[in-house]
């Protein structure tokens, strides 16, 4: 069955791969990388359908759940920890799950991802509703584990999104959105973690960062739900402020304080004049949108 899967197939560029010279090998990797883009650009129309599903479930109170096996479980947990730093989300907003648990993020465990049941129970476990949306991640798109947490999900009537990068794939036709990225073979046969592994993160990170902005976690261009936690970030919401509204380093870091380090808040009382408490208030009438609030 593998056979027939493009992410199994051999490359016919890299045949005689271990005779190749590194400056040869590396010229075909990096030709090969090239693709992965293209690639995407073909299932946008169907990334955009998942983007918006999770901009409605994040409407209703929804989580962002990624869940995979191996690399791709990994990847969408990546996606997952980057988000409550990057946009102020709570660490309970958008969770990623991998086959066997935390510990497989570091050490593969064996075998846990041929279990459908493991997949259903991991989502059982974290409450899931009807109200959030699963994304289920796998290369060759026929993983068991995946598999299974998208049809508990289904089961449930939670909304169902597949990443994989194969035609037709297993995990495509249970989902209710399909993303089948097809970047034909892989340099080094089934390694999976090179072409496939940067389409799933590319393809992630469009759909963390476009529901995010779909939710108001950003003004222009800039993340402005950012979270103070270290000195670096602490520097970068100063700029985000100046940026936002062509005010001083000083005056930045006046009405950051005022706001209690909150970088929206201080953009809104900046570019309205308004007070801390009616700013606020602006904010929470919009649903945390900058540009509604200082139009309102």
């Amino acid at each position: 069955m593998l056979e027939h899967l493009t992410t199994e197939t051999r490359n016919e560029k890299t045949m005689n791969l271990d005779e190749m010279s590194i400056f040869d090998f590396l010229t075909t990797m990096n030709e090969e990388d090239e693709k992965v883009a293209s690639a995407i650009k073909k299932e946008l129309p169907s990334i955009a359908k998942a983007v918006e599903a999770i901009i409605e479930a994040k409407k209703q109170g929804g989580r962002l759940i990624y869940i995979g096996a191996g690399t791709s479980g990994r990847i969408g947990l990546l996606d997952a920890v980057e988000c409550p730093p990057t946009f102020g989300t709570s660490p309970d907003e958008v969770i990623g799950l991998i086959a066997g648990g935390e510990k497989a993020f570091i050490k593969a465990v064996e075998g846990a991802e041929d279990s459908k049941e493991l997949g259903m129970e991991d989502l059982q476990n974290i409450r899931l509703t009807k109200a959030d949306i699963v994304v289920g991640i796998a290369a060759s798109g026929r993983t068991p584990y995946v598999i299974g947490a998208l049809e508990y999900a289904n089961s449930i009537e939670a909304q169902t999104v597949a990443v994989s990068c194969n035609k037709g794939s297993d995990i495509g036709k249970v989902a209710n959105i399909a993303i089948e990225v097809i970047n034909g073979p892989e340099v080094l046969t089934g390694s999976t973690r090179l072409k496939a592994g940067t389409a799933q993160k590319l393809v992630c990170n469009m759909l963390s960062t476009a529901s995010m902005v779909g939710i108001g976690k950003v003004y222009g261009n800039l993340m402005v739900d950012v979270q103070l936690t270290n000195e670096k970030l602490v520097e970068r919401a100063k700029r985000i402020v100046m940026e936002a509204t062509s005010c001083t380093y000083d005056t930045a870091e006046e009405y950051l304080a005022k706001a209690n380090c909150n970088s929206k808040l201080a953009i809104v009382m900046i570019l309205t004049g308004l007070s801390h408490e009616e700013s606020l208030h602006r904010l929470e009438q919009t649903q945390g949108f900058i540009r509604q609030a200082i139009l309102n």
